[in-house]
């Protein structure tokens, strides 16, 4: 399959109102896309979108507004956006949220909106979009998934069995369409420092001590930033990367459990301990409002 090629195509980004896909946006705005902005948070979503015009003037960007955890709403918008454009050669399901909790501490509820946001509104929306891929010759389409798409902690119930699903469907999709001359991307991003972590939702189970210990642990961890993880996963769709894994702290895990694929827990755990005993808090992040960037929201 050949390089794709950018400038001049159209692609759509879920959660480009922060993180990883606002980087992307601008990213992709640098090499020639018309964009297609997803998010529920308009303010945020207004605000990339105008940066992105203000940097590329010769670009059409276009927003919409959708909160994903709503299947009827996403399929509504998902509609709107064939009707309108009806050639897409880059879809990127970057959206995403989190929660923190063993599967005992989460209710249904709760496990159900991180599904439907993680998994479920990928898969609505690529069902939509795929005529829009097929009409444009050398499309793509990116699942954002996750460094627990390929490892799975405890206290991350939901937040895996989302990414290890999406992870799944992107595979068998790449299988289903490469005869159609579609390439599709797993993306597996760790430690990127995103709005993620502040913006997770705890189970209703989860004691306060450990609430605090895992944002403790997460704001320890989130260190890479977004668009650094943007070039990354561009490069990634420029090579027609089966996967890509953004930052060491996704490479080292996926090496782990190739070679401990039954015991990697045991590692896993020693880990985290370390870390949650020895590690120095790292500064908040900075939120840029500009050229910057699994942001959560959907």
């Amino acid at each position: 399959m050949r390089r794709f090629v950018f400038a001049g195509g159209t692609a759509v980004v879920t959660g480009a109102a922060s993180g990883i896909g606002e980087a992307l946006s601008h990213a992709l705005a640098r090499r020639g896309c018309h964009l297609v902005l997803l998010d529920r948070d308009e303010p945020r979503l207004q605000a990339v979108a105008g940066a992105v015009r203000s940097g590329h003037p010769t670009l059409a960007v276009r927003s919409y507004l959708v909160d994903l955890a709503d299947a009827e709403s996403t399929l509504r918008v998902a509609g709107r956006v064939l009707a309108e454009h009806p050639r897409i050669r880059l879809l990127v399901n970057n959206a995403g949220v989190a929660l923190d909790g063993r599967f005992d501490q989460v209710t249904l509820d709760e496990f159900e909106w991180v599904m439907d946001i993680n998994f479920r509104a990928a898969v609505r929306l690529t069902h939509t979009l795929l005529p829009a891929l097929r009409a444009e010759p050398g499309a793509h389409l990116v699942n954002v998934s996750s460094v627990f798409g390929l490892i799975a902690p405890a206290g991350q119930v939901a937040y895996s069995a989302s990414k290890f699903a999406l992870r799944g469907f992107t595979e068998a999709l790449r299988h289903e369409l490469v005869d159609h001359g579609i390439g599709v991307t797993s993306v597996h991003p760790s430690g990127v420092r995103t709005r993620i972590g502040e913006s997770s939702r705890v189970g209703s189970g989860v004691s306060a001590e450990e609430r605090r210990a895992a944002r403790e642990l997460s704001a320890r961890l989130l260190r890479m930033d977004p668009r650094r993880a943007a070039d990354v996963i561009v490069t990634g769709i420029e090579r027609r990367r089966p996967r890509v894994l953004a930052g060491w702290s996704a490479k080292v895990p996926d090496l782990v459990v190739r070679l401990l694929p039954g015991s990697y827990g045991v590692v896993m755990r020693a880990v985290i301990q370390r870390l949650s005993r020895n590690a120095p808090a790292a500064p908040r992040p900075v939120q840029p409002r500009s050229p910057d960037p699994s942001t959560p929201g959907s």
